[in-house]
């Protein structure tokens, strides 16, 4: 079956069998390996997609569910909410084998996205079926703390660098008024 959908962006198309999970279209057919497999029941979180702007486990998605629709991997994904959780993880060395990172990295976005300052608890509930087997959770929740600070300067900032904006226009045009 032909599918097409967008891909980080692009439009692509593959030849699949429907029932073919989404995850080994991506790694076998179209060579993008940052999306894991890990148990292949949707229970470790390691295939975190986004499907249409939502989280969603690859191992088990349908192929020919995604026709029509948008996919971004850990290879695409962007926005201020995944440029500060990549600075947070670097900065705090979240991973010790890696392995689960991608799909923790696509659900922790998902969260801030969702929640821009979460509490321990709003971590825990968004990042419940993401496993860690070396066990950096501890690391992984201050990453994400430390994510949703960095966002919040950074809207700050470019709300303050908007109305500074606004604010010179105006008197840009106020001083154009005066001179003419």
């Amino acid at each position: 079956m032909k599918i097409s959908f967008t891909l980080n962006g692009n439009a692509v198309s593959v030849n699949a069998e429907p029932d073919a999970p989404l995850l080994w279209v991506l790694r076998d057919e179209l060579r993008l390996t940052g999306t894991k497999f890990g148990c292949g029941i949707a229970q470790c979180g390691a295939c975190t997609v986004f499907v249409n702007g939502s989280t969603r486990r690859s191992c088990v998605t349908p192929a020919s569910s995604i026709n029509g629709g948008s996919v971004t991997t850990i290879e695409g994904v962007n926005g201020p909410e995944a440029e500060a959780i990549q600075a947070a993880w670097e900065k705090i060395d979240v991973p010790q084998c890696g392995y689960c990172q991608s799909g923790q990295v696509m659900s922790a976005v998902a969260l801030l996205k969702a929640k821009p300052n979460p509490t321990d608890e709003d971590i825990d509930n968004g990042m419940a079926g993401n496993i860690c087997r070396c066990a950096s959770y501890v690391r992984i929740r201050q990453a994400i703390h430390d994510a949703a600070d960095l966002a919040s300067n950074r809207r700050e900032i470019a709300a303050d660098s908007n109305v500074s904006e606004a604010t010179n226009v105006g008197l840009a045009t106020a001083s154009e008024g005066a001179s003419a």
